[in-house]
């Protein structure tokens, strides 16, 4: 992994992030949705990476 790689990964991938905008970015483009999906998404089902998975019917 690159040092731009490690920047671009969340340190914890065990959750969906939204305080730091690279971060934002990171999980947007996993789940290839809008900001306010993602937004949505967490306000719904909290932050855990699978919740917000099934939530937004992306595979992992």
């Amino acid at each position: 992994m690159t040092t731009g790689e490690s920047r671009r990964t969340p340190q914890d991938l065990t959750y969906v992030s939204l305080e730091r905008e690279e971060d934002r970015l990171y999980w947007t483009n996993r789940f290839n949705v809008s900001g306010d999906e993602l937004t949505e998404a967490v306000e719904t089902v909290g932050n855990d990476v699978d919740a917000v998975a099934a939530y937004l019917n992306v595979g992992r």
